[in-house]
């Protein structure tokens, strides 16, 4: 597997406004969480990064939600993503929106998140997509020190691969905002083409199985058969003979 981990440090914005067409991002986000949040039930939700912070997840029946990152105004706690200080297995769900596209390590952070998630808790991941009209601006020349160019591009691909080695099952995984600078202009190119969208978004659930899988033993019940058609041909045979005999 190609290593992720990267030594470069990247300017994060603080918030999708610091970027071209940030908030155009931030409501298409928005929107395709909607379905999951409202399925989503537990106590405690993880919302890590800045950009995590400005999703609207009021709909969400978790009503405690954390707000973790580094630096930023809607922070609860300050705290590294690959230094989380909670417990393991302490929340229901997490979102990591555009948490990977900036973070030196994300084989750590998507593990460290992985730490303090339940069985079967959610995990929400978003970033951008490489091959895109958003993605071309990464050969361009000038704009790559700039966000979102200066982020990491994963392709779905390769997040669905870190999620399975993880033993996470996708339950819903899409791609949208094929126009990045147009929200209700490109609805139909956003419609009948999702692969060359732009933003890209993965539904995942912790699975955990044992490492020894124990083999069911069934009881089993001894059961006696009765030759009732045998018997049955028996009689009518024996019948015949008497028949025979009183001739």
């Amino acid at each position: 597997m190609k290593p992720a981990k990267e030594s470069q440090i990247l300017a994060v914005p603080h918030s999708w406004s610091n970027m071209p067409w940030g908030d155009y991002f931030r409501d298409a986000l928005t929107q395709q969480l909607q379905p999951f949040l409202v399925k989503i039930y537990g106590c405690h939700m993880l919302k890590l990064g800045e950009l995590s912070t400005e999703i609207n997840t009021e709909q969400c029946a978790i009503s405690h939600q954390v707000n973790v990152g580094i630096n930023g105004k809607r922070l609860q706690v300050l705290a590294q993503p690959t230094q989380l200080p909670f417990e393991s297995k302490s929340f229901d769900a997490c979102l990591l929106a555009h948490t990977l596209t900036w973070s030196h390590d994300p084989h750590r952070v998507l593990r460290e998140v992985d730490r303090v998630l339940i069985d079967d808790g959610w995990m929400m991941i978003s970033g951008f997509h490489p091959f895109s009209l958003l993605g071309l601006g990464k050969v361009v020349p000038g704009i790559q020190c700039k966000a979102p160019w200066n982020g990491r591009m994963f392709s779905q691909v390769r997040l669905l691969d870190w999620l399975r080695l993880l033993n996470y099952e996708v339950v819903y995984r899409t791609r949208f905002q094929v126009v990045p600078w147009s929200c209700q202009d490109g609805k139909i190119i956003n419609t009948h083409l999702p692969t060359l969208g732009c933003l890209n978004i993965i539904v995942a659930r912790k699975r955990t199985f044992p490492l020894i899988p124990t083999k069911v033993k069934k009881a089993f019940t001894k059961v006696q058969l009765r030759p009732v058609v045998n018997a049955t041909r028996q009689f009518f045979v024996h019948e015949d003979k008497d028949q025979d005999l009183i001739e």
